[in-house]
Parts: C-alpha cells; sequence; structure tokens
C-alpha cells in the first residue's frame, strides 16, 4: 500500500505539473498578439490598340472562393471574389426567432466609397484610388444540422428549413443574391451583393448552439485615376480595415472573427507607349518656296518663305514634352548657316498634333512653336489612346531672311535641328 500511495502522490505531482504548465502556456498564447491578415490587389493599364478610348485600369487579381466555383454567374454580374483567411465562431447560440440582428448572422460591409492614396515606386507622384466592398459571403458549418431540424429530412431541405425566408441562396432584405450556392451536410456556401448602405442578416427559426464561418470572401469594386494622366510605373497603396463588433467588418455580437484586420495591398501598373515613327529620308528636309523652285524661276518673282512639312506617326498614351536641340542658335530658336560667307538666318520649326493629343487645357495643337527653351511644349495630354496617328513638324524661314537668302545666288545654307518627344515630364 505504500508503493501505491507513493505512486499515487508521484502521480498526483506529475499531475499538478502539468497542470502549472498548460496553464502557463495557455497565459502564454493570451499574451500573443492576434496577427492581421493582408491580401494583394494587382491592377495594370496597357493601351489598346484595338479600343483607343478604353482607358482603364483592367484587373489582374485571380478571382478566389465563389467566383472561382462559378465563373459563370461571376462574369454575368461583373463581380470577382477573393477569400481572406479569416474565420468566425460563435460564441454562444444563436436563438430562434432572435429579434436583434446582432445576436444572429450578420454582415455589415464598407459598402461606402473610401479614398486612398497610391504613390509611384520612384517619382512619389500621387493619385487617389476609391474602394468599396461590393459583395460579402463564406461558408457556414452547423454540427448535426438534419438533428437541430427535428431529424427526417434531407441535408438541403434542413438548411432550407433552418432560417427564415430559407435557405442562403435567397439573400436578406436590402441584399442582392448571386443565384447559385453550394451545401453540403453540415456546411452551406453563399456569397451575397452588397448595395451601398446594406446590411445582411438572417434570422434563425431553431436554436442553433454553435456556428462557424470560414474563410471570409468579398468582392470590391474600385474607381481608379485616369491612366494617361499618370507616370509608366507601378503606383502602390495600402488600405486597412477593422474586423468584429462594430468595425468595418460587422458580423454581429455573436460570431467573434478570427483576425482583427483586413489590409488591402494595392498595385496599379501603368505601361503607356510613346513612339514616334518618321518615314524614310524624312530626317533629311530641304526648304522649297512654295510649287518649287522651278515655279519661283518661271514666275521671276521672289518666294514669300522656304518651307517643308515634315509627317511623322505617332502612338501614345502618356503625357509628354517636347523639346529642340541645334548645331546652331539664333535666339531661341535653331540657324540654317552658310559655309561660303557665315551669313546664318534663323529657322522657325513647329508642329502640329493629331485629334487627341491636345494642351492642358484641352485645345488642339496646331503649328505650336518648338523653341529651344522648351516654352509652350512643356506638356501634352492624350484624350484617348492615340495609335499610329500623323502629325507634322513644319520648318520655315520667313520671307525678310529667305531674301537674304536668295541675294547670295548659287549659296547652300544647313544646320542640323533635334527634336525630342519625351514621357519624362
Amino acid at each position: 500500500m505504500d508503493a501505491v500511495a507513493g505512486s499515487g502522490k508521484t502521480v498526483s505531482r506529475l499531475a499538478g505539473r502539468c497542470s502549472q504548465l498548460a496553464a502557463s502556456l495557455l497565459l502564454a498564447s493570451l499574451a500573443m498578439p492576434v496577427m492581421g491578415v493582408e491580401m494583394n490587389i494587382h491592377a495594370e493599364f496597357r493601351p489598346d490598340p484595338s479600343q483607343p478610348h478604353l482607358n482603364k485600369f483592367e484587373n489582374k487579381t485571380p478571382s478566389v472562393g465563389y467566383c472561382a466555383s462559378f465563373p459563370a454567374q461571376c462574369t454575368a454580374l461583373n463581380i470577382f471574389s477573393l477569400r481572406a483567411a479569416i474565420s468566425a465562431d460563435s460564441v454562444t447560440q444563436i436563438a430562434a426567432f432572435h429579434t436583434d440582428q446582432r445576436q444572429g448572422a450578420m454582415f455589415k460591409v464598407p459598402t461606402e466609397w473610401q479614398d486612398l492614396t497610391v504613390v509611384h515606386r520612384q517619382t512619389q507622384e500621387t493619385e487617389t484610388l476609391r474602394v468599396r466592398i461590393m459583395g460579402v459571403g463564406s461558408t457556414y458549418a452547423i454540427p448535426n444540422l438534419v438533428s437541430l431540424v427535428g431529424g427526417g429530412v434531407t441535408p438541403l431541405q434542413a438548411h432550407q428549413q433552418l432560417w427564415t425566408g430559407s435557405s442562403w441562396v435567397y439573400p436578406p432584405r436590402t441584399c442582392l443574391g448571386t443565384g447559385v450556392s453550394l451545401y453540403g451536410t453540415t456546411t452551406y456556401g453563399f456569397f451575397w451583393r452588397t448595395p451601398v448602405g446594406s446590411l445582411c442578416a438572417r434570422q434563425a427559426r431553431f436554436d442553433i448552439p454553435t456556428m462557424r464561418l470560414t474563410n471570409l470572401e468579398f468582392a470590391y469594386e474600385l474607381i481608379t485615376p485616369n491612366p494617361l494622366g499618370m507616370t509608366s510605373g507601378e503606383y502602390v497603396g495600402r488600405h486597412q480595415y477593422t474586423v468584429g463588433p462594430g468595425k468595418d467588418f460587422d458580423l454581429g455580437d455573436v460570431m467573434l472573427p478570427s483576425s482583427p484586420t483586413l489590409t488591402l495591398n494595392f498595385t496599379l501598373a501603368v505601361q503607356h507607349d510613346l513612339k514616334v515613327e518618321v518615314p524614310p529620308n524624312g530626317n533629311r528636309i530641304e526648304l522649297v518656296p512654295q510649287g518649287g523652285w522651278q515655279a519661283w524661276l518661271n514666275q521671276g518673282r521672289k518666294p514669300a518663305r522656304l518651307f517643308r512639312d515634315q509627317t511623322f506617326r505617332i502612338s501614345a498614351s502618356s503625357r509628354f514634352k517636347m523639346q529642340m536641340s541645334c548645331e546652331r542658335t539664333i535666339g531661341d530658336t535653331c540657324a540654317l548657316k552658310n559655309p561660303t560667307d557665315g551669313h546664318e538666318v534663323p529657322l522657325d520649326v513647329s508642329v502640329s498634333l493629331p485629334h487627341g493629343l491636345n494642351r492642358p487645357d484641352g485645345s488642339a495643337v496646331n503649328r505650336q512653336p518648338l523653341l529651344r527653351s522648351g516654352a509652350g511644349t512643356e506638356q501634352f495630354q492624350p484624350g484617348f489612346y492615340v495609335n499610329q496617328r500623323p502629325g507634322t513638324l513644319h520648318f520655315e524661314v520667313k520671307k525678310n531672311y529667305a531674301d537674304q537668302m536668295l541675294s547670295r545666288g548659287g549659296s547652300t545654307y544647313s544646320g542640323q535641328v533635334t527634336v525630342v518627344w519625351d514621357s519624362e515630364l
């Protein structure tokens, strides 16, 4: 008996140590902070020659959850879903025919538009992005579902009988459905659309001792900035929602979530197109009178001017500026020089851009002077994606300087002009 007693004391001491260890582990787990959930959302803009007026970002974030299971439904409704690793468990029973929505299955999500700032990774330029949550879903799990409603029915019938208004394929008042749900023996997957200001709540017809929501799903809607006014590169920003009773994602007072926050990390990628094409030999400009030299000789009159219009084709989806540099200069413009006697005359250069490429005030660009200082050509803005449209560079020597050139018969004037289209403003 002593041995048994000793053995008993030993077991008792061991049990005591285990209890202390378990208590220590419990306290440690309670002290550990609950980590928030983060998700990445990516959209990009690439100009589309087949749709030049479509100046919108395209979502590149793949659907997960409901829309991955029912893509046709979501395409028809123009929504896509994401799945956050956030679950929720009931902390007390859901009472039958409860009158307080917060004491049952309830979903109130941030349906109102909210603004956030996205920042260009390199230039630190900022833009405003607007976001709202336009849908919410999950899968609920209720143990002993069929028995809960009295037995003798199929799982689908049990799901239908458990709630007032039938199963969760039918949305609560103020919310909108998606038409299809997925159910199992004790589980039911659903997804509801959430108009601005909506609250989705369902009333139980039977007492529900315990309930669990797995993987909070949601759909979002964005209003993006105009990509044509943005610099090429990536803009990033983040928006944090709180989750829990009375928070941004509010599941009522019975269902408590596993995470206190949901953070959305946004990346807007802008890939602009700016390309200029000059026809073969278009980089060699010969100035002539109106009608050509032969017409001038036949008429016996001095030409009013010497000029050449050189066309080019431009594709542009971004803001850009134009600059000019010169081999020889007179004031704020380029010059042509007679190598025989060193005589120089100013060369006026101007540009006309195709429809869709405008000044910042929206006015058309017609014979806008190009100056060495860049004045007047600091920014041109596309109203839509301009693809392979013709523009013109105008080169001209005005009459009084043309007269000076012609008075030096047999002379050749020359000079180099460099025109730059630059998307880095």
